[in-house]
């Protein structure tokens, strides 16, 4: 018995495109673009200011946050540092009786 004739014809991907013919545009043209409303020059000065104004409100609480930030830190630290220093003292005790009571 003799295989099966399953050959496919081939077809050139480019000239199937070109039969399609040009693809519909899903969006705006380049002269929609182009042709689109524009602020003047008053109103991007305003929308710059805006933006200025916004960003200085920003910065100061930025400020304010790191200020607050810092205190807490400082508070932290002192409160270790009070804990490091009591230990170290309690350390210096015992070890003063320990010697105390190798040499007694």
């Amino acid at each position: 018995m003799g295989k099966r004739d399953n050959r496919v014809a081939y077809m050139n991907p480019i000239a199937m495109a070109r039969a399609r013919g040009p693809a519909p545009s899903s969006g705006p043209s380049i002269q929609d673009y182009l042709s689109r409303p524009r602020p003047t020059w008053e109103e991007v000065k305003e929308q710059l200011e805006k933006k200025k104004k916004g960003s200085r409100i920003l910065a100061e609480f930025e400020d304010k946050m790191n200020k607050r930030w810092k205190k807490e830190l400082e508070k932290q630290r002192e409160k270790k540092l009070g804990e490091e220093s009591s230990s170290k003292k309690e350390k210096k005790r015992k070890l003063k009786k320990k010697l105390n009571r190798q040499f007694s």
